[in-house]
């Protein structure tokens, strides 16, 4: 049938490509495999995954303004959004108080933190326990008898994800590693501050039912998240009627899609607004990443895959947008700067005043035009197999998010070319096809993650 999800067939996302039409690759009755669905509002729909702000979000019951700084922990706290996430409370003392951080095995910068904002409990790799205690040590007259208590691995993870006296966590791990303590922090009754990807993408059909279950709110931090999440404020159930997420087109977005095959790794890195890491800047080249944010956007708003749309604007400064049931459209603007998404996840409900020193106005003359155009089905093959794979739900997002992580090592090292990318990525979708399992537990998402990175490291690893 076409534009069926029969991943048997093989190349499942291209049973599209004849339909060239604005959007047409996000139209339900083109793609009839879909064994999980997300809680949407408005429609009547029966579904068995709850979203995690069904088209609206309203003021917690009972809500009082905050008098005291708000505890927090931070998951990453050496990594891009833990920093970003510190130079806040730096600034706001008054409204954010650091109690727990967890870092990989940066010991120097972990050390200066700790000095700086003396948290109660520090989680840290175990082999690195000893050196860090070491450090520490050092500085033993200058910390003048205060000392955190230290823990390590995935168990030191989870205490300061769950520690007792905060009430939000930020999750600033990469990759599956951040599943696991932000189900301790969900289990202990605290809100995220969602910057892991892998946590709706693999994890949705986990998640979401058990934040649900928990009575905790999810606040996206990921920029284009945060402007649907700003722009449904208050608005009344059924209002949702469209999502709409901008791209800035990445690396290739000028290019004639005929001229891919010969793309290398430095044309792909050479991002036209941004300079970021390699992975993000490669999965906006692709326009993975705005696919993996369609999957994101349907469980945490609850929106069919019918009405959320991908548009490039190239100049990146509306983040996103929702179109209500009158028609009405909301976006949000702002110059690029991911400390203010992580900033209203800290600071939601309520609006935290900030400096026009260090957070400059948008400025309307300065900004100049902003133009927009309709993503390229043949540049970019993602859309396609992200909508795919996302109808599909249960391990297929994971395995999806997973194969494509695999994919763009293999290109950046090298060992495959850039329009490889997505055909491994396929590759890796079809073949689960099979196994996949429609209401994942967490162990089967971590399972199925890893399965996806073996399959497409087995297979670039033979082309190579």
């Amino acid at each position: 049938e076409k534009g069926s999800c029969d991943l048997n067939q093989g190349k499942y996302a291209e049973r599209e490509r004849e339909e060239l039409e604005a959007h047409a690759w996000s139209r339900e009755e083109d793609n009839v495999w879909a064994p999980t669905r997300v809680a949407a509002s408005g429609n009547g729909a029966n579904n068995e995954i709850p979203a995690a702000w069904p088209g609206t979000a309203a003021l917690p019951e009972g809500y009082t303004k905050r008098t005291t700084p708000k505890p927090i922990s931070i998951l990453g706290c050496t990594g891009s959004i833990g920093t970003q996430t510190l130079d806040i409370c730096r600034e706001h003392p008054e409204s954010f108080e650091v109690k727990a951080l967890s870092a990989g095995s940066n010991v120097e910068l972990l050390v200066e933190q700790i000095k700086e904002f003396k948290p109660e409990l520090v989680s840290i790799k175990e082999t690195k326990v000893g050196e860090l205690k070491e450090a520490l040590g050092a500085f033993k007259s200058e910390l003048g008898g205060y000392a955190p208590e230290i823990v390590a691995g995935v168990e030191g993870m989870c205490e300061v994800a769950a520690f007792p006296s905060i009430e939000a966590t930020v999750t600033g791990i990469v990759g599956c590693a951040g599943l696991q303590p932000t189900v301790a922090a969900i289990e202990a009754g605290k809100d995220i501050c969602l910057a892991n990807k892998e946590t709706l993408i693999a994890g949705g059909p986990f998640i979401l039912p058990l934040a649900k279950k928990n009575g905790i709110h999810i606040l996206p931090a990921d920029s284009e998240h945060s402007a649907l999440f700003q722009c449904i404020q208050g608005l009344p159930e059924g209002g949702l009627r469209r999502i709409i997420l901008t791209a800035s087109g990445g690396a290739f977005r000028d290019w004639d899609a005929k001229k891919l095959k010969d793309a290398k790794v430095s044309d792909a890195l050479k991002h036209p607004n941004w300079d970021m890491g390699k992975k993000i800047t490669i999965d906006s080249a692709t326009l993975m990443n705005k696919g993996l944010e369609v999957i994101e956007a349907h469980y945490l708003y609850g929106t069919s895959y019918d009405d959320i749309e991908i548009v490039i604007h190239p100049q990146s400064i509306i983040h996103s947008m929702v179109e209500t049931a009158d028609s009405s459209v909301l976006a949000q603007l702002g110059w690029p700067d991911m400390r203010l998404p992580i900033l209203y996840t800290l600071s939601w409900p309520e609006r935290q005043a900030t400096s026009e020193v260090t957070w400059p106005r948008l400025d309307f003359i300065k900004m100049g035009d902003l133009t927009f155009r309709t993503p390229d089905h043949e540049k970019y093959p993602s859309m396609k197999i992200a909508y795919a794979a996302g109808r599909a739900g249960g391990t297929m997002t994971g395995v999806l998010s997973a194969a494509n992580e695999q994919a763009v090592e293999a290109f950046l090292n090298e060992q495959i070319g850039y329009l490889d990318i997505f055909k491994y990525v396929e590759q890796a979708c079809d073949a689960h096809q099979n196994d996949l399992v429609a209401s994942p537990s967490l162990e089967d998402i971590i399972h199925y993650d890893q399965w996806a990175r073996d399959f497409v490291a087995e297979q670039t690893k033979v082309i190579a």
